[in-house]
């Protein structure tokens, strides 16, 4: 009975050993698995982090990528609209400089149309207001014929208006400067109107340059 009592008590004791070491090695087990997992923790979160920040990164890194595009393409169309804006502006400038000219050119045939009409009825005036002087100017006598025309008169007669031998041309009105230029061509033998030259040759050759004056003068005033 006593051996069977301390076999019991032997059993027990091994019993409880055994659990005690089955409770240290669990306790073992759970601490090494919490200290093995910890760091596994530690990883995950080391991870995350680093995403986050990479993240924040590429972000950052696309942010100013974006900013550099946008302030490159504002510049691009601000220089764009620069160009075209110079461009325009000479297009007007070259369209302004062109309608100038073409004012200018017009006016300047205006003015030159206006210069010739005034200038033509100055001389419509003039010329009416010498008409109007001649028509209402008081009949004057014939001055005197001078002593040379008494040659002349035999043929083209007293009023210069008879025709020598019915072919010569009436003198009487003619210019005196045409008549000086006349009588002295008979007189030098170079001019024949009508077969005529040798008679009036003859007739002229002993005038002097005063009598072709007077002769001019008197002949170019009778009407």
């Amino acid at each position: 009975m006593k051996n069977l009592t301390l076999l019991s008590v032997v059993t027990a004791s091994l019993l409880l050993i055994g659990c005690g070491q089955e409770k240290s090695a669990e306790t073992k087990v759970e601490t090494t698995k919490t200290e093995a997992a910890a760091p596994a923790h530690e990883t995950v979160a080391q991870k995350a982090e680093k995403a986050v920040e990479a993240t924040k990164e590429a972000a950052s890194a696309a942010a100013e990528k974006t900013a550099q595009v946008a302030k490159e393409a504002k510049e691009a169309v601000t220089a764009k609209a620069a160009e075209a804006t110079e461009a325009a502006k000479e297009v007007v400038t070259k369209k302004a400089e062109k309608a100038v000219e073409a004012t200018k050119e017009a006016a300047s045939a205006v003015a030159e149309k206006t210069a010739k009409v005034a200038e033509d009825a100055k001389e419509t005036a003039t010329k009416a207001v010498e008409a109007t002087k001649e028509a209402v100017a008081p009949k004057t006598e014939t001055a005197a014929a001078p002593a040379a025309f008494g040659k002349c008169a035999g043929c083209h007669g007293k009023n210069g208006k008879m025709k020598a031998l019915g072919k010569s041309e009436v003198i009487a009105g003619q210019s005196k400067d045409d008549l000086v230029k006349k009588i002295g061509e008979y007189k030098a033998g170079t001019r024949n109107v009508a077969g005529m030259g040798a008679l009036m040759k003859g007739q002229v050759a002993g005038l002097s340059d005063a009598d072709i004056d007077a002769i001019a003068t008197y002949v170019s005033g009778l009407k």
